[in-house]
């Protein structure tokens, strides 16, 4: 088999495992996905710097479509760890398509605001979710969920007219009250799905390990095609 042809299937194989990635930060959901769940995990940053430690995850139901709404249940945890030694979560967002009209919530974040900037740089959210009665998305109060602890309740999203499917993207909590890490006090996290039973969207994230081999591949191939190239030494009889 040539240097050519190896290459040319090792580029196809690459091709295809980059075909069917897994997809990040945004799940669509529609009728036929009612009853299933999808969980995202939180790396808290600020100022553009993660924080080591300063984790969360949040698990979310579809649990009914009926005239213009979609309806959810919630659990939110804030699995902050050392060198983090205390922080609260006051809110969690995420982005919606197409765009909601109006927003319910009840149980550990019961208060919604819509189209509303988001901390540490994020900007303009289309939806968030506090655990306190405040004119942004930051949340507030001395409410939400501290270190080890969890929250559940439900939401409901609600369109101008029916939608037949939905996309959540761009999934977000906020930390306040932040100790033990030196000139941070409050941060912002991003989400990223760890499970989903809908259907997955977003940029494509080749898996590292096959960018891996395939590089490793490529390279061993040219230094075995430079060896069959390089001219040969024949030694002259004394």
């Amino acid at each position: 088999m040539t240097f050519r042809k190896v290459l040319a299937g090792l580029a196809a194989s690459a091709a295809m495992a980059v075909a069917s990635p897994a997809f990040a930060d945004s799940v669509t959901l529609g009728s036929g996905d009612i009853g299933t769940s999808f969980s995202l995990n939180y790396n808290g940053f600020s100022g553009g710097t993660n924080i080591d430690g300063l984790t969360g995850s949040t698990t979310f139901k579809l649990t009914g479509i009926s005239g213009n709404d979609y309806t959810f249940d919630y659990s939110v945890a804030n699995t902050s760890s050392a060198p983090v030694t205390g922080s609260r979560i006051s809110s969690f967002a995420f982005n919606t398509d197409p765009n909601i009209s109006s927003a319910t919530s009840t149980g550990a974040f019961s208060y919604t605001t819509l189209s509303s900037n988001y901390p540490n740089g994020i900007g303009t959210v289309d939806v968030c979710f506090k655990d306190a009665q405040t004119g942004s998305c930051a949340g507030g109060g001395s409410g939400g969920l501290t270190l080890g602890q969890s929250g559940t309740g439900s939401f409901t999203l609600s369109f101008s007219q029916p939608v037949s499917s939905l996309t959540l993207s761009d999934f977000y909590v906020r930390y306040q009250s932040i100790t033990g890490v030196p000139g941070i006090s409050s941060a912002s996290g991003s989400g990223t799905l760890s499970s989903t039973g809908g259907s997955t969207g977003g940029t494509p994230v080749p898996e590292p390990g096959m960018l891996g081999l395939l590089g490793a591949g490529l390279v061993g191939l040219a230094l075995a095609r430079r060896r069959q190239t390089a001219p040969r030494r024949i030694a002259l009889a004394a």
